[in-house]
């Protein structure tokens, strides 16, 4: 608490993404609650990122700030994207709820910056967001969970140490204990991985402010099909198991 109340001081804004990449953490309601409070001591605004609201695991649920909080609902953007949930990371279609103060400002910005989005994306959105709603609340979930499980379980076996995400669909393992892997600095193990065995992932120093707190660290997405996902971990318990 001490260290974000410091890192509060002097700030315009926090950018808060929950479920949380790479971590796969979902933050509390109480949690929340006082990450908004020290934002008003501290006059901070909050731009959150929530590309992964649908894709959560077991009873957790996912909380939309300026209804959890309305009483700061005037210093909080609540940006969203298809990315995600519909598997369309490439198109970079999103949205932003944002205070009826900025909202001049805000379209100003977006007018120069991006204009609009191609037509034909426009289109399938409408198609993605008429979808019923077993696909946001139910089938989502069952679609990546048994993916992050069955990546989960191998990289266990590896050796590779991890807490099960959340949320989202990825996995922030450390490597040390891995034989082959335990003397490399991330990027040397990101790279190895890619090149002798096949799998591809991401340096942990790519998710932290100061890199070396990233060191031990490589994140794992299981986003792929589940076909992709079996010869993955295939790869993985051939080269890493030998």
């Amino acid at each position: 608490q001490k260290e974000f109340r410091e890192a509060l001081r002097g700030a315009r804004a926090l950018i808060l993404n929950t479920p949380h990449n790479p971590t796969g953490k979902i933050f509390s309601k109480d949690e929340l609650g006082e990450i908004v409070a020290w934002c008003e001591e501290f006059n901070v605004f909050i731009i959150t990122d929530e590309i992964y609201e649908h894709i959560i695991y077991g009873d957790e649920i996912h909380r939309l700030l300026p209804k959890e909080f309305p009483q700061a609902k005037d210093r909080i953007f609540v940006c969203n994207s298809i990315g995600k949930s519909a598997s369309a990371t490439g198109w970079r279609v999103g949205w932003c709820i944002h205070p009826a103060a900025f909202s001049e400002n805000y379209r100003a910005v977006h007018e120069q910056l991006a204009c609009m989005s191609p037509h034909p994306m426009q289109a399938a959105c409408l198609t993605y967001l008429n979808l019923p709603d077993t696909f946001f609340r139910s089938y989502l979930k069952t679609k990546f969970r048994a993916r992050v499980e069955k990546l989960a379980q191998t990289l266990t076996e590896i050796g590779f140490e991890l807490v099960r995400p959340s949320g989202a669909y990825y996995l922030f393992a450390m490597y040390r204990s891995v034989r082959v892997l335990k003397s490399l600095n991330a990027t040397e193990a990101a790279m190895h991985l890619v090149e002798t065995v096949g799998v591809a992932c991401v340096p942990g120093t790519a998710f932290y402010g100061k890199a070396s707190d990233g060191e031990n660290y490589l994140r794992f997405a299981a986003c792929k099909s589940s076909d992709d996902i079996d010869e993955g971990c295939r790869r993985l318990k051939e080269k890493l198991l030998a």
